[in-house]
């Protein structure tokens, strides 16, 4: 009776899945990463529309969180749950229908929302590669919280004369700066894994 080879290895079997699926999420990220980077080349060439576009996106995800907020109040519950949805969604659907139809106060209300998430990026974006230091592509996250800092400085100090483009350029730059990182992050790991 002829013995069977009993030389194949769990652990091996279960590091070359894990090294696939590393590779596989990697490829995908590297995927995304490109496109990041190529919608924020494409933002940064028309700033203007960039700007009007996310101002309208903006718009109609509030009116249609509205909707969603209306619906759910009529699903039951407490009563006052009830009242709560409904303000939320007048709420939701006045903001909403006031940024579509006055889309100047809209660009200029998301452009300060913009310079404060730019600030709070920054600062999430040093923590990040201060908590990764020791990893291959760290650097890059200083790099991304460095350029976003200094995007929400040029913000705050052109405010008055750039608040019709602006929003479009700072959201073509971060994206461009957030896909470069990501796709040096995503290098790294594969070389890691490789």
């Amino acid at each position: 009776m002829a013995k069977e080879d009993t030389n194949v290895n769990p652990l091996t079997d279960m590091l070359s899945e894990l090294t696939a699926d590393v590779k596989s999420a990697s490829t995908w990220s590297i995927v995304l990463s490109i496109l990041m980077i190529t919608a924020g080349i494409l933002a940064i060439g028309v700033p203007g529309v960039a700007g009007a576009a996310v101002t309208v996106i903006v718009g109609w995800l509030l009116i249609i969180s509205a909707v969603l907020h209306l619906a759910l109040a009529f699903s039951g519950g407490q009563p006052r749950a009830v009242v709560g949805e409904i303000l939320i969604a007048v709420l939701y659907g006045f903001i909403g229908y006031y940024v579509l139809s006055h889309p100047s106060v809209g660009l200029a209300a998301l452009t300060a929302a913009i310079t404060v998430y730019l600030f709070i990026e920054a600062i999430l974006e040093f923590w990040l590669s201060y908590m990764l230091r020791p990893m291959p592509g760290a650097g890059w996250l200083l790099f991304d919280g460095i350029v976003t800092l200094a995007l929400a400085i040029f913000v705050v100090s052109t405010w008055s004369s750039s608040e019709s483009w602006l929003l479009g350029m700072l959201v073509g730059v971060s994206m461009l700066f957030s896909g470069v990182t990501r796709l040096m992050l995503s290098a790294a790991v594969r070389r890691v894994v490789a």
